[in-house]
């Protein structure tokens, strides 16, 4: 029988610690009878750009939208290329195939993992006309010269920032380097409502124009409306976020913390261990080590009770049946394909406790000691 329990997850713990404020919140809401786009999606807007100092943000219905729309409102579509990576989730390429374009696929950088910038003026053609960078695990990507090569090149930039929100670089900020930011707030990101949830988030004016009409069937004013979608951002998920989004700077500092402690703990095991850049801050989204034996370390801590998942073990480029039916260009992904195979990601997230960390990093060095053993026994 396991010694513990860890689950991967801490949202419920979350919605424990918070459950005053969010319940009344989400009452609130109820007895307003307004449901969707209210006052409540307003003021998380409002508060959501304040606190990525962007000029608008606009809430929809997922991270997934969010990318799908603002290629539409950037007019990316049909003979249009997008580059991007192949170590992400699937929502990535999958927004670029729903807008119509191509993704062209390049390998991700040695150490963080975010896409290898020496690779993107290869991968462009006179058919490119996006760079999408995506912000992995919670690092933002090489913002500075993804922003340099698409000015030579007069492309436009939107970042995947699924799993990174409040993470900056040395000298840049999300948003002030990009187009369009998009934004998830599915459960278990960091920031997090109940469902499902995205955002835009924009300096341009006529973008987030652009969105809003789009997320509402089309519409700006009642019985006006052409093509768009139903994706809107409710206001009960946007009065919850509302609660959220004033811890989320704490939290980060509370995860930033536990990775800390996972890397003193861990220093001398056989993994590759999360890196980040000098100056760079990391919001610890996910924490992610890379190992010989994926599946049997895996397999290990479960027997100890901890629960550790994989993100993303099928790069989208080796996904059965690709690209179905669609256009796509892959550039040599030796690095992807690698890291896929060894990838781990370890519980994470602000409600974990120091001693947890502890039990998972032991539990991590007595496997190692095992087959260690289990080596030198087979050696005589």
């Amino acid at each position: 029988m396991p010694e513990s329990s860890i689950g991967f997850y801490g949202h419920v713990k979350q919605y424990h610690n918070l459950k005053a404020e969010i319940d009344q919140a989400i009452l609130d809401v109820l007895d307003s009878g307004s449901y969707v786009l209210g006052p409540q999606l307003v003021k998380f807007e409002e508060e959501l750009a304040r606190y990525m100092n962007v000029r608008e943000t606009v809430g929809v219905n997922s991270g997934t939208d969010a990318l799908l729309l603002a290629f539409l409102a950037l007019d990316l579509g049909p003979g249009d290329e997008l580059i991007t990576t192949s170590n992400t989730f699937f929502a990535t390429a999958e927004a670029i195939w729903l807008a119509g374009a191509t993704p062209v696929l390049v390998d991700s950088d040695p150490k963080t993992r975010n896409i290898d910038v020496t690779k993107v003026e290869a991968a462009i053609t006179s058919k490119t006309r996006a760079i999408v960078p995506v912000h992995l695990y919670g690092l933002t990507a090489n913002m500075p010269e993804i922003a340099k090569i698409a000015k030579a090149h007069n492309l436009f930039v939107v970042e995947d920032c699924a799993q990174a929100i409040g993470a900056r670089g040395d000298h840049f900020a999300i948003g002030e380097l990009s187009d369009a930011v998009c934004l998830s707030f599915i459960i278990q990101k960091n920031l997090g409502c109940f469902g499902d949830g995205g955002a835009i988030a924009t300096n341009s004016a006529d973008l987030a124009t652009a969105v809003r009409k789009l997320r509402n069937h089309g519409s700006l004013k009642r019985s006006h409306h052409s093509i768009g979608y139903n994706s809107r951002l409710d206001d009960l998920h946007a009065a919850v976020l509302r609660v959220k989004l004033k811890r989320v700077d704490e939290w980060t500092r509370l995860r930033q913390g536990l990775a800390s402690e996972y890397d003193r703990l861990l220093a001398d095991a056989p993994l590759t261990r999360p890196y980040t850049p000098p100056g760079y801050q990391h919001v610890y989204h996910l924490y992610v080590v890379e190992c010989d034996d994926r599946d049997g370390l895996q397999e290990y801590l479960a027997s100890r009770g901890i629960t550790a998942l994989t993100h993303y073990p099928i790069a989208i480029h080796q996904q059965e049946g690709f690209p179905w039916g669609r256009e796509a260009r892959v550039h040599p992904l030796p690095l992807t394909e690698q890291s896929a195979a060894r990838v781990l990601s370890l519980p994470m997230y602000p409600e974990l406790t120091k001693q947890e960390v502890e039990y998972v990093a032991e539990a991590i060095r007595a496997w190692v000691g095992r087959r260690t053993d289990t080596r030198v026994e087979a050696s005589r």
